[in-house]
């Protein structure tokens, strides 16, 4: 039987919990909203149990909007990731500033990555989906995939002293083989599921209506209206295979 078939006949395997013997994360995505479409209720759990959550984006999302000009999007979905990441408590947001929807899956993206890596020295890095579709017959975009197939590599290459070496020369950071996870997103192949409280469901959707001007262009639906049906109808899918239990899933990759 085939995952989807499987999947389709409820006989999927049970998710197991996210590990929690951890302090820092790494959230490492394409775009402003890619950590608010369910991961960030996650995110709210974590950072209310006292653990830290840092963003990195690759892009300022700045071909996201159709009718706002490239420069003027960029601006307004920073902003916008900022107010989301803070309602989940994330005080840190940085911005690689590579170019939305074409970004590259290469040493350059690598290189970037591994920096922040060894800069942040996280336990778990999160990304988003990395595989041509999220199930089925939706394709997923190349943004997605070239960022989360880089962070699975750069996180090899922040601990190895000899890949990007010029980021060592000034003694500011060091190699950092302290990765334990790397955990994937809205992954068709999920293996396990982090439990979210209604409290953390609550600060998701929130955190998701903060990206209102590109919930605006992107649907009809009013944005609070739109992030409370989809999150809690995504969350609470989890559940089928989470032992009843509400939760964000992940497909983990031990390190």
């Amino acid at each position: 039987m085939s995952e989807q078939e499987a999947r389709a006949a409820g006989t999927e395997e049970p998710l197991s919990s996210m590990p929690e013997d951890w302090s820092r994360a790494l959230a490492v995505v394409a775009h402003p909203d890619d950590m608010e479409y369910g991961a960030a209720a996650a995110v709210a759990a974590w950072t209310a149990a006292g653990r830290e959550v840092t963003y990195l984006l690759v892009t300022r999302g700045e071909a996201g909007i159709d009718t706002m000009d490239p420069a003027e999007a960029a601006r307004v979905r920073e902003a916008e990731q900022r107010a989301g990441a803070a309602v989940v408590g994330v005080d840190t947001v940085e911005f690689l500033d590579h170019r939305d929807g074409v970004i590259e899956n290469g040493p350059g993206l690598r290189r970037d990555i591994a920096a922040a890596v060894r800069r942040h020295r996280p336990e778990l890095v999160l990304t988003l989906n990395h595989h041509d579709t999220f199930g089925g017959t939706w394709w997923n975009t190349p943004d997605h995939r070239a960022v989360g197939r880089a962070v699975l590599d750069a996180v090899g290459d922040a601990g190895n002293r000899w890949i990007f070496p010029e980021q060592l020369q000034h003694g500011d950071v060091a190699p950092w083989s302290g990765v334990r996870w790397v955990a994937v997103a809205a992954s068709p192949h999920a293996t396990h599921a982090a439990q979210v409280s209604d409290d953390a469901l609550e600060r998701g959707i929130a955190s998701l209506v903060e990206h209102r001007a590109y919930l605006t262009a992107l649907s009809d639906e009013e944005p609070e209206a739109y992030a409370r049906r989809l999150l809690t109808g995504m969350l609470d899918g989890v559940a089928q295979r989470f032992r009843g239990r509400r939760g964000v899933s992940f497909q983990l990759y031990p390190r």
